[in-house]
């Protein structure tokens, strides 16, 4: 994996551990040769994710769109800053410029992120590993959702395994590295679905 693309939250919580992770984060995957896509931002984890690869001499990717470059949100000194006219084409980029992707807490945003990112790769508009990273038992009741939705008939079998979540983020990116595509909706027959 040459880049990933870090979905996080733009905020910044009371809780310094948030800022700290996304900090180690950015920087870590700078140490590994692993380069950073994400949404541009200067505030919060988005920030912090962007100055601690920085800080480590990584690549780091924003793309954001105008209406927020015009609130002046954007961080001014990543190696690339793209600006787009709207949110789906940000994400079509993220996608379009990463090897897979790594989501950090965050909120409605990240979780729009991560949803659409599980929901493409169901349907085979991408075939990259979608990691969430598991700190302090944030996405706990995520992830008992999730199951929840297999075990109700709403995640097809085929498709339990497209979620990779870890608690550090080298288990997860050791997950992420060994991880197989699934068969893919338009790849099923009627039956399967």
């Amino acid at each position: 994996m040459k880049r990933l693309a870090v979905y996080c939250g733009s905020a910044t919580p009371a809780d310094p551990r948030y800022m700290a992770l996304a900090r180690e984060v950015g920087a870590s995957l700078a140490q590994r040769g692993i380069g950073v896509v994400y949404g541009g931002g200067k505030a919060g984890l988005m920030g912090a994710v962007a100055d601690g690869a920085l800080s480590a001499g990584g690549e780091v990717i924003g793309v954001i769109p105008t209406a927020l470059v015009n609130l002046e949100v954007a961080h001014k000194g990543l190696t690339e800053l793209q600006v787009v006219d709207t949110m789906h084409q940000r994400k079509q980029a993220f996608t379009d410029l990463s090897d897979g992707f790594v989501t950090l807490p965050g909120g409605v945003g990240t979780l729009d992120e991560l949803w659409e990112a599980i929901s493409w790769a169901q349907l085979g508009y991408h075939s990259k590993p979608v990691g969430l990273l598991n700190v302090f038992g944030y996405y706990d009741g995520l992830l008992a959702f999730n199951a929840h939705m297999a075990e109700v008939g709403f995640v097809r079998s085929a498709h339990r395994e497209i979620l990779i979540s870890a608690e550090t983020l080298e288990g997860l990116l050791a997950k992420m590295a060994s991880f197989t595509p699934a068969k893919t909706v338009v790849e099923m027959r009627v039956d399967d679905l």
